[in-house]
């Protein structure tokens, strides 16, 4: 990889490589998850001093920042990005967020459980780590327990909706309910664990299994009857919460009625590409159509894996120095089958040396063999190339533009899925989606997340759906999670397990799920942007590069930067 300049002629850049080490130490998962070594044999303190104890870094580590002095314009970004992101944090803190927060998607339970997919599994000392963190995951729910109820004395709880929900998934990773089995079991009884170190694994396994079981029935037992009977966490809440996935403040009012005319516009254009598929055909009966075509059936959790991967880097070789810079290490992606089984499609970054590459997940659901590809390429390029991997794994390759910070610690969900979104769009302006089946795939999904727009801030603002809405949907009426689900029904062609996932996920993590389609108007706006200003200059290869070389950053520190271009 490139070489990285010295942090004592960039000030900037000490602040945040240094901020970097500090917090891993104090969250060795988020350690794990973002490929910084040297932590995968410890867990989280999640009592209530171990939050106290990130939060206060964070706080020395803003003030700090502020203190700086950028010596260019990178380190401005730099700047911009760090203050912003910090700032929204402590928000998040002051809101007690990080200490009460249990949804169906996120929550420490969710951290604890997925570390373990991203932890080495080579050797004595890769086993030895695993070990030693399942060893410590009692002592962990033992504080994050502790936690819950501090915040819930103080009246910060979550809604029942979730803490019902996350006890079933509880159950289900313990192997109490579902087909996936006991997941802590699973993991040791792996043919890669060393022999003279299984009895020792099984121990901790059991250990980290029944404190997870525990946990479940502390849910389900005492901090569900404290829990909320509201969804909606209303607009005094849900701003902050927006602005933090996005790092952009956006008008809340005039996005909802956005995202009814951008899904309008979504399903016009279905309504076109059915025709194509089949003259005459409704959506649905185009659907029909290719969920019958055998050219397009794989059969089998490990064909899918195979056509999934087989597409990401094709499809990296079609991209490489025609669209896209690509360094070598970036070029390699993993697909593989997630060990839960909840429907999720997920991207997780590379380790800082590449060791561990960039992977495509999927969590698939029970009973699930046969996969259709028309709905799954645009997928494949969402979370592979040009969308996730190569913006993440190329940010974590470029030490020479920014600071560790930048590669391995910033994420903003609106510029990333943003950006994933974007280079969907980006793959069928390149006449990559040019099959109406794919094409039809990818419009699908965007009708999504334009769905989630609406019913996300419908739902937690208990908003007026519109009486001229476009779809007739019950004009006049308050929104409800009732009417979410109706809605959801009617517009997104998913398995109504999922589409109740779905509609569980808006509301336990407001703000989130219209990250996606918000970000990505935003990305094409500061595109569109360039290219007025620019003119004939304009090059869209150069604008991806400039906008990728900045690293993340919030949506508004974004356009900042790219107006200085």
């Amino acid at each position: 990889m490139p070489g990285t300049p010295s942090d004592s002629l960039r000030p900037v850049d000490a602040v945040a490589n240094r901020f970097v080490e500090e917090y891993a130490a104090l969250d060795p998962l988020a350690a794990t998850y973002l490929g910084i070594s040297g932590y995968d044999d410890k867990v989280n303190d999640l009592s209530p001093d171990g939050y106290q104890a990130r939060e206060s870094l964070t706080r020395r580590a803003l003030r700090e920042m502020e203190g700086t002095e950028p010596v260019d314009e990178r380190q401005k970004a730099a700047k911009e990005s760090f203050l912003e992101r910090l700032t929204v944090t402590l928000a998040q803190y002051d809101a007690r967020t990080p200490q009460s927060q249990v949804s169906v998607i996120f929550s420490e339970l969710h951290h604890l459980r997925g570390s373990f997919d991203l932890m080495s599994t080579q050797g004595e000392q890769a086993w030895a780590h695993i070990g030693s963190r399942l060893a410590a995951i009692p002592n962990a729910l033992a504080g994050y327990r502790s936690t819950l109820l501090e915040s819930a004395d103080r009246g910060h709880v979550s809604a029942k909706r979730q803490i019902d929900a996350v006890a079933a998934q509880v159950r289900a990773w313990t192997g109490a309910e579902g087909e996936g089995g006991n997941f802590f079991h699973g993991l040791v009884a792996s043919p890669a664990a060393p022999e003279g170190m299984r009895e020792e694994l099984a121990l901790g396994a059991t250990a980290a299994s029944d404190a997870f079981t525990a946990m479940g029935r502390f849910l389900s037992d005492e901090l569900l009857v404290r829990g909320g009977d509201r969804d909606a966490v209303g607009r005094e809440q849900y701003e902050p919460e927006s602005r933090y996935f996005l790092g952009a403040q956006v008008d809340l009012d005039e996005t909802y009625a956005w995202g009814w005319e951008e899904l309008k516009r979504i399903e016009d254009d279905m309504a076109l590409a059915a025709q194509q598929i089949s003259p005459g055909a409704s959506v649905d009966e185009a659907v029909a159509v290719l969920d019958k075509d055998p050219t397009r059936l794989i059969h089998g959790k490990d064909a899918f894996r195979a056509w999934m991967q087989d597409l990401a880097d094709k499809t990296i070789d079609a991209m490489t120095d025609v669209h896209f810079d690509i360094p070598d290490p970036v070029r390699r992606i993993e697909c593989r089958l997630a060990p839960t089984n909840d429907g999720g499609i997920y991207y997780t970054g590379p380790t800082e040396d590449f060791s561990r590459p960039g992977r495509m997940w999927w969590a698939v659901p029970d009973g699930v063999v046969d996969f259709s590809t028309w709905r799954e390429v645009t997928t494949v390029y969402h979370e592979g190339v040009p969308g996730h991997h190569l913006q993440v794994a190329q940010t974590a390759y470029r030490s020479e533009l920014l600071n560790r910070w930048q590669r391995t610690m910033c994420w903003v969900s609106g510029h990333g899925e943003g950006w994933a979104l974007y280079a969907e769009r980006l793959m069928d302006d390149l006449g990559y989606l040019d099959d109406p089946g794919d094409r039809l795939g990818m419009l699908d999904a965007q009708g999504l997340r334009a769905a989630r727009v609406i019913i996300d801030i419908g739902m937690h603002l208990e908003l007026t759906i519109p009486p001229d809405n476009p779809f007739g949907f019950h004009p006049g009426e308050t929104w409800t999670p009732a009417l979410g689900l109706e809605f959801m029904r009617q517009h997104c062609r998913m398995d109504d397990a999922i589409i109740r996932f779905e509609v569980n996920r808006y509301l336990g993590w407001p703000g989130q799920a219209p990250s996606y389609k918000v970000g990505e108007r935003i990305w094409l706006q500061a595109r569109d942007d360039l290219r007025r200003r620019q003119g004939a200059d304009f090059d869209l290869k150069g604008f991806h590069r400039s906008a990728l070389d900045l690293g993340p950053l919030g949506l508004d520190p974004l356009r900042a930067a790219l107006a200085r271009l």
